[in-house]
């Protein structure tokens, strides 16, 4: 059976976004209770993490800005877990992939893995958090609020999981970890009660996304506050986070994992698969996928293929592209081992494509429903087989774009994922000679 030609389609649903993100982001932190808080002199770390988040650098620099104009002496504290292999270095390699390091923000960045037990939870385990943000007279955390990938809950990712995960350094991430969903689902909110009640916690920036990954809101929330405004805020994330508009695919194909795109390499929240040890996949999970093919580790990921085990095709130069130490620090830290398992590999994105279309149980040709994204965050492009086009031109939220053409691959016989998503990540890199 021939792969299938494709056809762009485009999410033209209206979307709120942020007009102006530097101003207001000094709006956020200067208008809100948070700023009767800080008092001149005062030193205070402001946790970043290591995610690719629209206007992260722009966010951050305007953050530590804004500080200095109440009088404070921010620094950056590396709020990232175990992420980039759980060394001072990788750390900060990744903070300076996202624009967030001294020379773009002009005060020092902190990448040290000291973490010190502040007290213990309800659960009868200890909550570990950064020494650096500890000894500062304030901390504030510069976070996105968004679905989790790996459970469901009041607290999922936002500023409760970088309060405990995140500053918790590895000792943290490991502590919750250890404890599978249940650890991140239920003791979370456990151990940052311990933080809020013993660390200089004053607040947090949270980011809200909308489904073409622009900033859509942002709100600062004073220490008080948190337990009671973050649920909310994740529900708004939930409404606007971008999704593959599909309620079932007989193959995906995803351009490159990474973890500039998600925390779980691919985000399971899109490609609608858990993947999750004695967790059964839930018949709610959209879109339904029967085959599933990842091209490509990011080179962001810094040879971290987290979740390249969600897929079950691969090419020889995605797997070649993961470097063992912080593949294995993060999967056996994060306890999804599921998910790293290796998928059959190829030699070509041809061959990988094909043999996806050959095993999507729909032996149909002019059938098969087949979609084509660059990565699990930028999903508002997606190339479409016919008979998935013809379901698009019946929503009214999906523009068809042009006309099919047939799947373009180079003289290796890899797809040429630049001419499909030149505006992609992958596509800016390719323009910038990276």
């Amino acid at each position: 059976m021939n792969i299938p030609p494709v056809q762009l389609v485009r999410q033209t649903a209206p979307t709120v976004t942020v007009a102006d993100v530097p101003g207001a982001t000094r709006r956020a932190w200067l208008e809100s209770d948070f700023a009767a808080r800080v008092k001149p002199g005062m030193r205070i770390a402001v946790g970043c993490g290591s995610r690719g988040i629209k206007n992260y650098a722009v966010i951050a620099r305007a953050t530590v800005e804004a500080l200095k104009e109440l009088g404070a002496k921010p620094f950056v504290v590396a709020a990232m877990g175990s992420h980039g292999g759980a060394t001072p270095e990788g750390q900060r390699r990744l903070l300076a992939h996202y624009g967030v390091d001294e020379k773009h923000l002009g005060v020092p960045v902190v990448t040290d893995m000291d973490a010190v037990q502040l007290g213990t939870n309800s659960w009868g385990e200890p909550v570990w958090w950064d020494k650096n943000a500890l000894a500062a007279d304030g901390v504030v955390t510069v976070s996105r609020v968004k679905p989790h990938t790996d459970f469901r809950g009041r607290f999922e990712s936002g500023i409760v999981k970088m309060l405990v995960i995140g500053l918790g350094k590895r000792h943290g991430a490991d502590q919750h970890h250890s404890w599978g969903t249940r650890g991140l689902r239920d003791m979370m909110l456990e151990s940052v009660k311990v933080i809020l009640a013993k660390a200089p916690v004053l607040g947090g920036l949270a980011i809200v996304e909308n489904a073409q990954e622009e900033t859509a809101h942002l709100e600062v929330v004073d220490r008080d506050a948190i337990l009671e405004r973050e649920p909310a805020l994740l529900d708004e994330a939930r409404r606007l986070m971008g999704r593959i508009p599909f309620p079932a695919l007989d193959l995906l194909i995803v351009g490159e994992c990474g973890k500039n795109y998600s925390g779980a390499g691919m985000d399971p929240n899109v490609v609608g698969r858990m993947l999750i040890e004695a967790s059964p996949e839930a018949e709610t999970n959209v879109p339904r996928v029967t085959r599933m093919a990842c091209l490509d580790v990011s080179p962001e990921s810094e040879g971290n293929g987290t979740g390249i085990g969600i897929a079950d095709l691969t090419t020889t130069r995605a797997l070649a592209a993961i470097d063992p130490v912080p593949f294995r620090m993060n999967n056996l830290t994060a306890r999804f081992l599921w998910r790293s398992k290796l998928p059959i590999a190829f030699e070509t994105d041809r061959e990988c494509i094909q043999s996806a279309v050959d095993t999507c149980w729909n032996p149909i040709e002019d059938r098969v429903q087949m979609c084509i994204v660059p990565n699990t965050l930028e999903v508002a492009e997606l190339w479409v087989s016919p008979a998935l086009a013809a379901v698009a031109a019946e929503n009214a939220d999906l523009e068809v774009v042009g006309s099919p053409m047939t799947v373009p691959f180079d003289a290796a016989g890899n797809l040429i994922q630049e001419k499909l998503f030149p505006h992609s990540v992958r596509g800016q890199r390719s323009k910038a000679g990276h």
